[in-house]
């Protein structure tokens, strides 16, 4: 496991202070919660990307009528 220091405002980290207090865990275990979220939304922005740039423009037209077949078949 790593040590990571870093810089930010005080009232910043004092927010992040009250905020991990409220929820009864560690600063440390609230910017590990954080930056679980982010990692989580960039893998899957960098996932779709991916995806995206492997599809043609027919591929995403045919998902799209699929997607209004099931919409109005619900």
């Amino acid at each position: 496991m790593k040590t990571l220091t870093i810089r930010m405002p005080d009232d910043k980290a004092s927010r992040l202070k009250a905020l991990a207090r409220r929820r009864n865990i560690s600063v440390n275990k609230l910017i590990e919660e954080l930056s679980t979220i982010a990692l989580t939304e960039y893998d899957a922005q960098v996932s779709y990307e991916v995806r995206a740039a492997r599809a043609t423009a027919a591929q995403g037209l045919a998902l799209l009528d699929e997607l209004d077949k099931l919409e109005t078949a619900g």
